[in-house]
């Protein structure tokens, strides 16, 4: 069917005459005034036959033949004039007046009263010219079917009444609440004239002061921009400003309050407050939130209001009204907005409102106002940030709210409007902050359609797109331009504070949006201008030539920029050359420096700026579009000047594709300047975020539109901001400065102290070595003896293996044998731990083939300097050069080994030599001291050549390159890859870092070898006759050091370099690699090197005889021995010696080493106990300290005030641990719980202010809310269903019940709610699983939400367990308090209430040096525990578990590293627990169990160590006789106590058997085997209540007590203290026997130590040496009578010579 309509005689003055649809404008009638009568004919064309109906009907006249007139004819804003209309007369009579005004656009009509009688009183608005203050007035008489007559009054004067404007008088505040709409409209648009013209004058003002009109003003649609001063910025000038537009908010929020209540009657009603809330709103800065709310409030009101009388009354009225409310919403909108985006100031009402206390204060934790975690600026907790972040959160918070419901608003104008629109209408609104398009049309008319707008805005509709519509559909566009964009919600970096708003939307006919989707090949094209009062910032100049005069290699003048951002950006480079003539080449890379040359091309992209693409303003643009800025997060580009050759050949040549390449360094004869600016291109979703997928930058953008690409439609806005000038990358590490970068600096600097501490410390250990190498003659060297040997000696590296006792030796050999000789230097200490020493022992003759060594010392070097441990001896014969070496490899000590002091040493053949154990020791210590670089500074072989000096400064090479490799490599890591590691205060350990560590120095060794060998092969200066093979001569030492501190420098400046790119927060993650890779390589990159070779030299290599030891003192004849100027410190004098006389040494005798073997055994003895009771008395402190740190002495406090809180143990009817009925739950649930969760007010009625989430006594938070969980059981079949069908049976892990259900436990059901009411019912998994209630809100809320989950019987009979929850912390006494409120409800129908309160801190977790310190030692003792265990179990074996001592000491080992990893495990749990408390700053519940446990572990293993440690005391008094009674006592009845105890407990469990059946149902105390074992323990302690018994039964009762009295009491531990009192007096029988030797000999050590007395040992040795050794004395008082007379002849003899 098809039909159409026929109208006569204008088609061109109607609309759908081919539709369902046909609307004939009111201009075919004004055009034709003759015709009274008019027919509609539609004519309906059927395949068949054809169909016609009419509609015949009259025109309507409007009123007639009527005038009206004002009086007075001019007056003020308080005038009141009188319009008068009379003799107006139409057939249907006439309806009302109604009055508007206009002044300078006759098309800006308001309204300005109604009324239905002709005579109407009315106030003005003044006139907005201020010289003639003319306001023009026009009147519309309308009849009964709103047929209308325009009456044009004539012009009136009214000017400004200052008195109503300065301060508002009574009357006009009597009329403004007197509620009448014409009185209230005509003050309100009156007033709102005036404040609009002073606010415009304010801005003006503030503007030529110097105000950026940017930040004070929103430009309205098609304005100007303001005329910017440019003087400097002027303060006082926006000072001044401020105080006068509080004062207009404040003022304006006064008014605006009295439309509240302002009755919506008609269409009449509706236009006029629409008209005054245009005028009220106009001046968005200058609307409060509270206005802003209100006015958007009342436009919704009446845009609802048109909406549903939109059929019922005129086109004409409808339209009116729309523009009306259409502006004040956008004006609303611009009001929100506009503090938001940093247009306008924020007033100081709003921000007062904002931080002064909401007058419905409450302690609720949840609640906005009072939670700084919301208004936090990250750890910027200052009020001043909070009080303005708390404000922006209102405003956001308004604005939201003000955004839904302007779009509400809007959507219904639309719809009313499109109700009086047929296809081919459109109608437009333009107001000064809205421009709105509304137009019908069909769907086909769509494609390529140019949408043209205010201000250039334009929208391009694709050719083709993909939606939902129908061919030839009926839709209807709705485009809308608003001066300012909205704020986005979230706090992405969007710029579109400058943009204005464009949207587009398509909707059908029932009113639903059209989604349009295309592609980018065919986009939807937008162009979005900017605010005209945008200052754009002048280029900043580039002294480029300066730098041509500056040492450089580069190729292009660089410079770095930081486009980091959420969304995408677009790129906008303008290059102003000072020399027009002037080309450059343009190459970027993102995040890494641009390389363009011969050898390399690493560019993101190129360009060339030829002075012919140069544009009208001599600018050089280039644009890197927002698809290829996505992910990046910086950008340096490089400019370099083209020479005339490449300007010719390159400029010229269109077809290039390749950028010109050069490698010389770039020269600029120019200087340019340089402007780069963002934009970007965003879309506002529906939670009022912008966003940027889906758009693109097009190129016309430029300074003041942006062009954008998309491939939907919504509403839209561009970004804008002019980047600050780029930095020049030459001089970037000019503005790193100390404090940005403080970890990379501090590195460096600390490594370059070390290394100069080092260097001093290695300096003064070469000049000992050089002393050490000296080769000392032996003092007993007699004058006329020629015939030289070498001795070289070698000292053990065992502990104590130094000796300071008189070493004698005789060398037996096949030709004659030494007399004693004595090893003796009087220049140093000799025979040191490790310690090399070398002689020159002088003999008459060769010995011949040596022999043997017999080898001693006198054991006189004290206690602990006596013994000596030998590694072996090495005897060089200086006149044939033949070498015999002596291995010994043993103590010579009376307390160690097998007790000898003297040893004989043999002539090592080839095979001792070779050894395993002997090379293996040997090669060892040589790979260690001098391979190891590290190890090598502190303990290289004095006779090596390498000295420290050249070894640390290897080691630094070595580190500072580890530091740059590992810097490199570290940048190629994953660092969003969540990979395991282990926290420890500001240090992360990871395996990604310890692997790149480890790798880096594996890398590093390559150029540390090159910088070793170096060193290594460097001759002395006395070699330069020399040319040994792979030798270097003396002076290549400089160049050594050089390639050195070349190495060095490169690498620290490469590392700062690379280390002020990461940043200083990347560089600490980065300092845990250089750490890890520099303990890799002293502990096992290193170790491992120098054990793989001395196993290799050992095994593979084994019969090279080497001895890289001795090789310095063996590597040399004796002439150069003797002559060498820095090894060679022999005496030049020769002994005095003229007659050889027999030198007597006395050898200790086996008296003597028994004597002194006993003596030592005790020395070691009384050290051995000294050092068990100083580590056990130290592990006891530290353990003290490390537990006794962990407890708060403030827990058991805190635990009672919290159980007389919660428990309400006050109140005995109404305390928790009184329950017993659920109703008696419910109450203490209701009132005492409720109310003690939340803080309420002070004694004094005072509101407990800044008390938000503390409990009611005001000194506990609450960590998040509570919860309250029910664990129930199922409904089961009764076993015995006589009596009932259903039972619930006691809970067990089989019977609980799962499901959710709906409230009332009905109908069970799988759907999530988000009441809490009924979320209660719904069954929750988890940590916290059960049904779950959480006290959530306001106390009333909590009452009210307890009061009807009583009510829907949320404990029932199948409740089984109902456990709450808290987690609390004290900032008073920095304590957490888990609380846990747990209430059994059996199946017997008893209640059961339990609760816990474990109060505890994370202070022990690392929280100080002095804690850490303890952690340290107190694993240091832990170790050394473990390691002496582990040598006594392998020392005595099985013999080990059969000593009671031994489970003691396992004890303390086991519960100490148990304990170490529970405290790591409580440090990590500490770690988690901050993180939630630092992301939450504690506004969310955090489950506290897991700490507990843990915490109560970790002080179950410290209180077990402690116990033991303290216990271990007692051991400690087996060192004396008498203090080892209670050991002896317990060893001595050991046995007895196991068969009394087997005794015991049979008897003790026939008592336990028979009071437990006897009394289980009558005696609460044998309700449970473990309760009645706990009472007959009372009894048994004479602790009991015989009463209870004989009312449990009456004979059966006193029986059982008086058996269990007489056997248990009287017999059992009559029997028990009997074996105590025989074992202890057998332990005092033992006593007598022994005596206390130990104790008396370390009584007289300390006395001797302290010089009271002497020792009695001391006193037998004088008197041995005195009296009874006389004979044995005699042949020393013959060498000294010898000695003497020698020095007195030769002393006679020198004196006659002179």
């Amino acid at each position: 069917m098809s039909f159409s309509v026929r109208t006569v005689p204008c088609v061109f003055l109607s609309f759908g005459s081919n539709t369902t649809n046909f609307t004939a404008l009111d201009q075919l009638f004004v055009d034709n005034p003759q015709i009274s009568y008019w027919k509609f004919e539609a004519v309906y064309s059927f395949p068949t036959t054809i169909s016609r109906s009419a509609l015949n009907f009259i025109v309507n006249e409007p009123p007639v033949n009527g005038s009206c007139s004002i009086s007075p004819q001019n007056g003020t804003t308080s005038t009141v004039f009188h319009i008068s209309c009379s003799d107006w007369f139409d057939d249907d009579g006439i309806k009302d007046y109604s009055v508007y005004s206009w002044q300078s656009d006759r098309s800006s009509l308001l309204m300005i009263a109604f009324s239905s009688v002709s005579n109407i009183d009315m106030r003005l608005p003044p006139g907005e010219n201020t010289n003639t203050s003319l306001v023009h007035l026009i009147v519309h008489i309308r009849d009964k079917f709103d047929c209308v007559t325009e009456y044009n009054l004539s012009s009136v004067v009214v000017r400004i009444d200052t008195t109503d404007v300065n301060k508002l008088s009574d009357p006009i505040i009597r009329s403004l609440a007197s509620g009448n709409q014409n009185v209230v409209g005509q003050i309100l648009i009156s007033l709102s004239q005036v404040f609009n013209e002073m606010n415009r004058e304010s801005i003006k003002k503030a503007v030529s002061d110097g105000v950026s009109a940017m930040h004070i003003s929103i430009s309205s649609l098609e304005s100007e921009s303001l005329q910017q001063n440019s003087t400097s910025f002027n303060q006082s000038a926006l000072v001044d400003f401020k105080n006068q537009l509080n004062t207009r908010a404040d003022i304006r929020e006064y008014l605006i309050s009295f439309t509240k209540d302002l009755l919506i009657t008609s269409s009449d009603s509706i236009k006029l407050q629409g008209s005054m809330f245009v005028l009220l709103t106009r001046a968005t800065n200058e609307l409060t939130r509270s206005s802003a709310m209100i006015a958007s409030n009342k436009c919704y009101h009446l845009a609802e209001t048109l909406y549903s009388m939109a059929r019922r009354i005129p086109y004409e009225d409808v339209q009116f009204a729309a523009s009306q409310i259409t502006e004040c919403a956008a004006n609303v909108m611009n009001a929100v907005n506009g503090p938001l985006q940093q247009r306008t100031l924020v007033l100081d009402s709003d921000f007062s409102q904002a931080n002064s206390f909401p007058s419905d204060y409450d302690t609720d934790l949840e609640s906005a106002w009072s939670n700084p975690n919301m208004f936090a600026d990250g750890n910027d907790f200052s009020s001043e940030t909070i009080d303005k972040n708390r404000n922006i959160y209102y405003q956001k918070q308004t604005a939201t709210e003000i955004a839904e419901q302007v779009r509400e608003t809007i959507s219904l104008i639309s719809y009313a409007l499109n109700l009086h629109m047929n296809i081919g209408q459109n109608l437009t609104i333009t107001s000064p902050s809205v421009f709105m398009q509304l137009e019908t049309l069909s769907s086909n008319s769509l494609s390529n359609k140019l949408i043209s707008q205010i201000e250039n805005v334009q929208i391009q509709m694709p050719l083709t797109f993909n939606s939902t519509l129908n061919d030839n559909q009926i839709i209807s566009l709705r485009s809308f331009v608003q001066p300012l964009a909205s704020a986005d919600q979230s706090n992405s970096q969007s710029y579109t504070n400058l943009s204005r708003s464009v949207s587009l939307t398509f909707v059908n006919q029932t009113g639903h949006e059209i989604s349009i989707e295309t592609t980018f090949d065919d986009p939807i094209e937008l162009i979005i201008p900017r605010d005209p009062n945008l200052i754009i910032l002048p280029m900043n100049l580039q002294d480029v030539r300066s730098a041509n005069s500056m040492p450089h290699n580069q190729l292009f003048h660089l410079q770095y920029l930081n486009i980091t951002s959420s969304l995408a950006i677009s790129l906008h480079f303008e290059v102003h050359p000072l020399n027009h003539t002037a080309g450059y080449l343009f190459v970027y890379k993102f995040d890494q420096i641009p390389q363009l040359n011969s050898s390399i091309n690493n560019t993101d992209g190129w360009s060339l700026f030829c002075p012919a693409n140069m544009t009208n303003d001599s600018i050089y643009k280039y644009w890197i579009d927002s698809q290829k800025t996505v992910g990046h997060r910086s950008i340096i580009f490089g400019l370099r000047q083209l020479n005339s050759t490449e300007i010719t050949s390159i400029c010229t040549n269109s077809s290039i594709t390749n950028p010109p390449i050069t490698n010389q360094r770039f020269e600029f004869t120019s200087n340019y300047e340089l402007r780069v600016y963002t934009s970007g291109c965003y879309y506002l979703n529906a939670s009022n975020h912008w966003q940027s997928d889906g758009l693109v930058v097009g190129p016309l953008t430029n300074h003041y539109q942006t062009q954008c690409l998309s491939n939907h439609l919504t509403t839209f806005a561009n970004g804008f901001i002019v980047l600050p000038s780029p930095i020049n990358w030459n001089y970037v590490f000019t503005h790193a400065d100390f404090l940005r970068n403080i970890t990379i600096y501090l590195t460096v600097i600390c490594a370059c102290i070390t290394y100069i501490t080092l260097i001093i410390y290695a300096r003064f250990q070469d000049k000992k070595d050089v002393e050490k190498l000296c080769m000392r003659p032996l003092v007993d060297n007699h004058r006329s003896d020629e015939y030289l040997y070498q001795i070289v000696v070698f000292t053990g590296h065992r502990a104590n293996a130094g000796t300071e006792s008189k070493v004698h030796f005789i060398i037996s050999g096949d030709n004659d044998d030494t007399p004693v000789r004595t090893f003796s230097n009087q220049n140093r200490r000799v025979f040191q731990r490790g310690g090399i020493d070398a002689f020159l022992m002088a003999v008459p003759k060769s010995l011949g083939l040596l022999n043997y060594v017999r080898i001693w010392h006198d054991n006189s070097g004290g206690s602990g300097s006596a013994s000596w441990f030998l590694k072996y001896i090495i005897v060089r014969d200086l006149q044939t050069m033949e070498t015999f070496h002596f291995i010994c490899q043993r103590w010579l000590a009376v307390e160690k080994d097998d007790g000898k002091v003297e040893r004989i040493l043999f002539t090592a053949s080839n095979v001792e030599k070779q050894e395993f154990s002997y090379v293996l020791s040997k090669q060892t210590y040589e790979k260690l001291s001098d391979g190891h670089l590290w190890f090598s500074i502190f303990f290289r072989s004095p006779s090596n050549k390498f000295t420290r000096v050249q070894r640390c400064t290897c080691c630094f090479v070595l580190l500072f390159i580890s530091m740059l490799l590992n810097i490199m490599y570290y940048d190629l890591s994953d660092e969003t890859s969540n990979t395991i590691g282990l926290s420890i205060g500001v240090l992360r350990i990871n395996s990604q870092q310890i692997v790149i560590g480890v790798m880096t120095e594996l890398l590093a060794l390559l150029p540390s070898l090159l910088v070793v060998q170096l060193f290594q092969r460097l001759r002395s200066r006395e070699e330069k006759s020399k040319r040994p093979k792979w030798t270097l001569a003396w002076w290549w030492i400089f160049i050594a050091y050089g390639v050195c501190f070349l190495l060095v420098g490169v690498s620290i400046f490469f590392t700062i370099a690379r280390g002020i790119e990461f940043g200083d927060s990347k560089a600490q993650k980065w300092l845990i690699s250089i750490l890890t890779g520099f303990f890799s390589s002293i502990l096992l990159t290193q170790p491992m090197k120098v054990l793989c070779l001395a196993i290799f030299f050992t095994r593979i290599v084994r019969k090279r005889n080497t001895d890289e030891e001795a090789s310095e003192y063996m590597g040399v004849d004796a002439v150069q021995l003797m002559n060498d100027g820095e090894y060679n410190d022999i005496s030049k004098e020769k002994s005095t010696h003229v007659h050889r006389y027999t030198i007597h040494f006395d050898r200790l005798s086996e008296n003597d080493v028994a004597r002194a073997r006993l003596q030592r055994t005790k020395e070691v003895y009384m050290w051995s106990i000294i050092r068990e009771v100083l580590t056990s008395i130290g592990f006891l402190i530290i353990l003290c300290f490390f537990t006794y740190s962990n407890h708060d002495q403030n827990s058991f406090f805190q635990v009672n005030h919290l159980r007389k809180l919660f428990l309400n143990s006050r109140q005995i009817d109404n305390a928790y641990t009184q329950i017993t009925t659920i109703e008696q739950y419910w109450s203490w649930l209701e009132t005492s719980f409720a109310s003690n969760l939340r803080a309420q007010q002070w004694y004094n009625d005072d509101q407990p202010y800044f008390l938000n989430g503390f409990v009611n006594d005001k000194s506990n938070r609450l960590i998040g809310w509570a919860i309250m969980r029910q664990l129930r059981v199922k409904s089961n079949l009764c076993s015995n269903q006589k009596l009932i069908d259903v039972c619930a049976y006691d809970y067990n892990f089989w019977n609980e019940e799962k499901r959710s259900f709906g409230v009332e436990w009905k109908n069970e059901t799988n759907g999530r709610s988000n009441s809490s009411i009924d979320q209660a019912f719904q069954y929750r998994s988890g940590e916290e699983y059960g049904y779950v209630y959480e006290f959530h809100g306001r106390l009333s809320d909590l009452q009210n939400n307890l009061s009807k989950l009583h009510e829907l019987e949320w404990i029932d009979n199948r409740t089984r367990i109902i456990i709450i929850q808290m987690s609390l912390y004290n900032p008073n006494s920095q304590l957490f308090t888990s609380v846990t409120l747990r209430t059994e409800f059996l199946s017997t129908g008893t209640i059961v209430p339990q609760y816990r309160f474990e109060p505890f801190n994370f202070n022990l977790a690392f929280g100080s040096a002095s804690q850490l310190v303890c952690v340290i030692l107190y694993v240091i003792f832990i170790v050394y525990l473990t390691f002496n265990e582990t040598k006594s179990l392998i020392r005595t074996k099985l013999a080990y578990v059969r000593q009671f001592w031994c489970y003691v000491e396992v004890g303390i080992i086991a519960c100490s590293w148990t304990s170490v990893g529970i405290y790591v495990w409580r440090y990590k749990e500490a770690k988690r627990i901050g993180h939630l408390f630092a992301e939450t700053n504690g506004y969310v519940y955090i489950n506290f169990q897991s700490a507990v446990y843990v915490n109560d572990v970790l002080s179950f293993l410290f209180g077990f160590c402690c116990f033991f440690g303290t216990v271990k005391f007692v051991r400690l008094c087996r060192f004396s006789q008498r203090l080892s009674l209670f050991t002896e006592t317990v060893k001595n009845v050991f046995r007895e106590l196991i068969s009394f105890s087997l005794m015991f407990s049979i008897v003790f469990l026939g008592f336990l058997s028979l009071y437990y059946l006897l009394f289980i149902s009558t005696i609460s105390s044998c309700a449970n085997v473990l309760k009645t074992s706990q009472m007959l323990f009372e009894m048994t302690l004479m602790k009991f209540d015989t009463s209870e018994l004989m009312e449990a039964h009456v004979v059966l009762g006193p029986l059982c007590f008086s058996l269990f009295i007489f056997f248990v009491v009287f017999v059992c531990l009559s029997m028990f203290i009997t074996i105590i009192n025989d074992g202890f007096r057998r332990a005092q029988q033992n006593l007598l026997q022994k005596d206390d030797e130990m104790v008396l000999f370390m009584w007289t050590k300390f006395q001797r130590w302290i010089g009271w007395s002497k020792s009695c040992e001391e006193r037998n040795n004088t008197m041995e040496i005195d009296y009874l050794d006389l004979a044995g004395a005699f042949p020393k008082k013959v060498d000294k009578l010898l000695h003497a007379l020698n020095r007195v002849y030769i002393d006679q003899q020198t004196s006659n010579f002179l």
